[in-house]
C-alpha cells in the first residue's frame, strides 16, 4: 500500500452561505459516501452570511480530494480545503464539571487549572466547571489529570482550523466567483 493511500486524519475546511438546510446537505453528502465524521464545527465567519465548517474524518489523501470535489458542487458551498499537518492551526473547546469535595481537592484543581491556563466559569460546594482551550494534546492532558479527581460532565466543541499564514480559504474559490461579486454589491 502507498502512503498516499494511508489512512490518516484529514481536515476539511468549508466556507459555506450561512442559511438554513446548509450543514444537512453537508452531512449528507459525507453519509451518501460512506464517510464517517470524527469531528463537526460550525460557526460564523467574519462575514456573518458565510459560515466555516471543519470536518475531521479519517480517509486517504483520494478520499479527502474526492470528497472535496463534491463539496464543491453544492450550491451553497463556497470553497473548500484540505488542511495539513503543520500548515494549519489546531483547536478545541472543553468544558468539564469536575468533583471538588474539600480544600484541598480544590486548591490543587486550581493550581493545574493556572497551568494550564485554563478558566473556571463555575464553583458549586462540590465542583468546579472548568474551561479549557488547545490542541488536542493539551486538552487530552487536562481531561486526564482532571480525571483523577472525578469528572461529572464534558462538552466539546470538536476541533476547529485555519491555515497558517496570511492566505484565507476565500482565495481558494474559483467557481463561486460570483458569490465574491454579490457580496460586494
Amino acid at each position: 500500500m502507498s502512503s498516499s493511500a494511508k489512512m490518516t486524519r484529514q481536515t476539511l475546511s468549508v466556507l459555506v452561505e450561512n442559511s438554513a438546510g446548509v450543514l444537512s446537505q453537508v452531512t449528507r453528502l459525507f453519509s451518501r459516501k460512506g464517510y464517517n465524521i470524527e469531528s463537526l464545527a460550525v460557526g460564523t465567519t467574519d462575514d456573518a452570511r458565510v459560515s466555516r465548517i471543519t470536518v475531521i474524518l479519517q480517509g486517504t489523501d483520494r478520499m479527502a480530494e474526492q470528497i472535496a470535489a463534491q463539496l464543491n458542487k453544492l450550491m451553497p458551498v463556497i470553497s473548500v480545503q484540505i488542511l495539513t499537518g503543520k500548515k494549519a492551526i489546531y483547536r478545541e473547546f472543553v468544558m468539564l464539571k469536575v468533583k471538588a469535595d474539600g480544600k484541598d481537592a480544590r486548591d490543587e484543581i486550581m493550581q493545574i487549572v493556572n497551568v494550564f491556563r485554563a478558566a473556571v466559569v463555575d464553583i458549586s460546594r462540590s465542583s468546579l466547571m472548568i474551561a479549557v482551550t488547545g490542541d488536542e494534546e493539551k486538552t487530552e492532558a487536562f481531561i486526564r489529570l482532571m480525571s483523577d479527581f472525578g469528572l461529572i460532565e464534558i462538552a466539546r466543541t470538536g476541533l476547529i482550523a485555519m491555515e497558517r499564514g496570511d492566505g484565507s480559504i476565500r482565495d481558494l474559490s474559483k467557481d463561486r466567483a460570483e458569490y465574491e461579486l454579490g457580496k460586494s454589491i
